[in-house]
């Protein structure tokens, strides 16, 4: 039977029972074991398969009761699996724990009493998940009372800041073994309130929350947290000295989120798909954890399903939109004129070379332009090219990973400059076109071109959408880019809607040497003559028409005049 591809699917047991498509990472159950680690915090970007290795985890580790406390046999979903040829680790940890299992992405609510309270019923429902607990006589009645009281809503707030270590407790007294905890995405209520502005509330919280389950916890077995970013030791994991971070610089463990290069090629071969094998490297590889280089997994899953189904459709940026794109946007709204120099070089191929810090906060994202490399880095909007170790600290050199990440950028790009223009006064650049001053135009320009950020490594087409997106936003004329007029195709074409009012036809070139502008202005003007782009508006009874040709070197700008002719 055909494997169907795992389009969202998150959850483990629905994976190998849908018969989906699994690319098998139940070796981290191995290594995890092996490093023996009491917990250990893997930062990895949103959507590499976090969740589905934290329920892979669970289904492994969990010794799961039914709601009569009958013990529910997983061995199933292991069997064929690679976990499976180690038949001591099968034996002795196979649904040996009793395991908590805490996921906090739905915490992203618009205040904090909502986040709190999508925290609480996250917690209630594990409690309820293990309610089983409750028959018998296991519990003292001072342990039932509490524990009936968080599971329907009636726990003080400090009884939710501590509820994890109380029901490891509770499992551990009922089962006879430490409990496994395990919480999913724990920074996104951390994210989400910095920029909806209770990132204190919410820290304070979650620091509690976690001192309690992991640090202080008698009944902890070991716990496995999974997250974005490392949020330092100061801010949220006070004084968890116990904590082994996994991060995307570490060598170890860096094949089980991400696809391998092995990996990518061997769907692409259950599919019928090689052929796409150098068009899937170049929109969803190039990231790098450790030395391991790895593929984006939701973008390659999307891919395959897409290209399974019509082998000529072209790739498309999935991650954007499932990934929240609020730090590239931080970072190119509040971009200095370095910075902008930086994303230029970056989005033509190059890299930048930045100092690396590992332990952050939300609260230090505004701190310098520099923290803000660093969220790029770790939450996948940048990989690491190379690196180089001064005695003191590290220093990354970051390259955008692939055409897919471009994209996003470039998209961010785009946005901010249209709302940019909205807001700039364009009349000094109107009124400079209306009276032939060349030189004002080129000042205007100029100066425009310098407060952007530019793309496409400077290409006709690149400067073709910056002077069409200004006149457009300027509002006074009607704008056309590439219309038919006469012979051949204008790039701009600017004008009244009456005959009675002005026409500016525009043609744009590029030059390679800041020397050849004057010539490339004067090549744009002759092309526009030769090719008698004058003639449909004259043919329409315009009288009042003005030809420009304007030339760019990177950041600078020549205007020329081909002559007014007012009837």
């Amino acid at each position: 039977m055909e494997k169907r591809i795992p389009i969202g699917i998150e959850f483990y047991k629905t994976m190998i029972e849908g018969n989906y498509y699994y690319v098998d990472k139940t070796l981290l159950v191995k290594e995890i074991l092996e490093k023996g680690a009491s917990v250990s915090l893997f930062t990895r970007p949103r959507r590499f398969g976090k969740t589905l290795a934290m329920t892979m985890l669970k289904a492994f580790f969990e010794d799961e009761r039914d709601e009569n406390g009958d013990k529910v046999d997983n061995s199933k979903y292991f069997a064929g699996q690679k976990i499976a040829a180690f038949e001591d680790i099968m034996a002795g940890h196979m649904g040996k724990y009793p395991v908590i299992n805490l996921s906090l992405k739905s915490a992203k609510q618009p205040d904090f009493e909502m986040a709190y309270d999508v925290l609480v019923d996250g917690i209630r429902e594990e409690f309820a998940r293990h309610a089983y607990i409750l028959n018998g006589d296991i519990l003292s009645e001072n342990e039932r009372e509490k524990y009936r009281a968080v599971l329907e809503g009636r726990g003080k707030n400090s009884e939710y800041a501590t509820s994890l270590a109380f029901l490891s407790q509770c499992l551990e007294k009922y089962h006879g073994k430490g409990t496994v905890i395990l919480i999913d995405e724990y920074d996104v209520p951390l994210e989400n309130s910095f920029f909806e502005g209770f990132y204190d509330k919410m820290t304070a919280f979650i620091r509690s929350f976690f001192e309690s389950a992991l640090k202080t916890n008698k009944s902890l077995a070991f716990g496995v947290v999974t997250g974005c970013l490392r949020i330092s030791k100061e801010s949220i994991f006070t004084g968890l000295n116990n904590l082994d971070v996994i991060s995307l610089l570490n060598r170890d463990y860096a094949e089980y989120f991400g696809f391998t290069q092995g990996e990518a090629e061997e769907i692409l071969g259950f599919y019928g798909l090689l052929e796409k094998r150098e068009e899937m490297k170049q929109w969803y590889d190039g990231y790098r954890f450790g030395d391991t280089e790895v593929y984006n997994p939701w973008s390659v899953i999307n891919y395959v399903r897409t290209a399974a189904l019509d082998s000529h459709a072209f790739p498309k940026p999935y991650w954007s939109n499932t990934s929240s794109n609020s730090i590239i946007k931080e970072l190119i709204e509040g971009a200095d004129f370095i910075t902008r120099g930086e994303i230029e070089e970056l989005m033509e191929g190059g890299g930048i070379e930045k100092q690396v810090h590992e332990e952050i906060t939300y609260g230090d994202i505004r701190e310098s332009q520099d923290n803000l490399w660093n969220f790029l880095f770790f939450t996948g909007y940048l990989k690491k090219s190379g690196e180089r170790f001064d005695g003191e600290s590290i220093y990354l050199k970051m390259e955008i990973p692939n055409a897919e990440i471009r994209y996003i950028y470039r998209n961010q790009i785009s946005s901010w400059f249209d709302k940019k223009i909205k807001g700039a006064d364009l009349s000094p650049l109107i009124t400079a076109m209306e009276q032939g001053d060349c030189h004002s135009m080129e000042e205007f320009l100029s100066d425009q071109l310098l407060d952007t950020i530019s793309y496409f490594d400077y290409a006709e087409n690149y400067y073709h959408g910056f002077v069409s997106g200004l006149l457009k936003a300027a509002g006074k004329y009607m704008v056309r880019s590439n219309r038919e007029s006469g012979e051949g195709r204008p790039d701009i074409l600017m004008y009244s809607p009456t005959v009675r009012g002005k026409v500016f036809i525009i043609e744009l070139k590029a030059a390679k040497e800041y020397g050849l502008m004057g010539e490339k202005c004067e090549e744009a003007l002759r092309q526009a003559a030769e090719k008698n782009y004058r003639e449909a508006f004259e043919g329409n009874g315009y009288k009042d028409i003005t030809v420009y040709g304007i030339c760019f070197f990177r950041k600078e700008c020549m205007v020329r005049a081909g002559g007014r002719k007012n009837g």
